[in-house]
């Protein structure tokens, strides 16, 4: 991971960690980098609570209890599943804050036909304060798309952290 993300990584922890609140994550095309660049920061022990790994359809209905019928009329790649995927891991955990990625990072569009590069990142809290940032991005390398994917989701995360 970049410098530059572990340092905005660590600055979320600390101001969770100032605000005595806890983090969790739900994450499909990051699979897991999230919660690891959350983790790896100083203070994690404190506020961040962990993360759900929900690569495919089927596991976003099994872990995180997100409807099949939603899947099927917005496609995994939505506003309205990533907000899903926040919420049901805020009910999920003890944390107060949640934040999710869904998207497409690579190589090629997915089986519903979203493009590579497409990717929605959702946040929310306990009170109901919700977030969400759609990316359009036209890099092609995975690699750029996931670092993209996780400097939004950070930048998200602050900023409902803030309030």
């Amino acid at each position: 991971m970049s410098s530059k993300l572990e340092k905005k990584a660590a600055a979320v922890i600390k101001r969770a960690e100032d605000k005595g609140l806890a983090i969790v994550t739900a994450e499909s095309c990051t699979a897991g980098a999230l919660a690891t660049l959350l983790a790896d920061a100083p203070g994690a022990g404190t506020c961040f609570y962990g993360g759900f790994v929900t690569y495919t359809k089927t596991c976003k209905s099994a872990l995180l209890a997100i409807p099949p019928a939603l899947i099927a009329q917005h496609t995994a790649v939505s506003r309205e599943v990533a907000l899903r995927m926040a919420v049901s891991a805020l009910k999920a955990s003890g944390a107060h804050v949640a934040v999710a990625v869904t998207g497409v990072i690579g190589p090629e569009p997915d089986e519903d036909g979203n493009p590579v590069g497409l990717m929605h990142i959702a946040a929310t809290t306990r009170g109901g304060h919700t977030r969400h940032v759609k990316i359009a991005s036209r890099k092609t390398s995975r690699e750029a798309n996931r670092e993209r994917a996780l400097a939004e989701a950070l930048t998200l995360l602050d900023e409902i952290l803030a309030g």
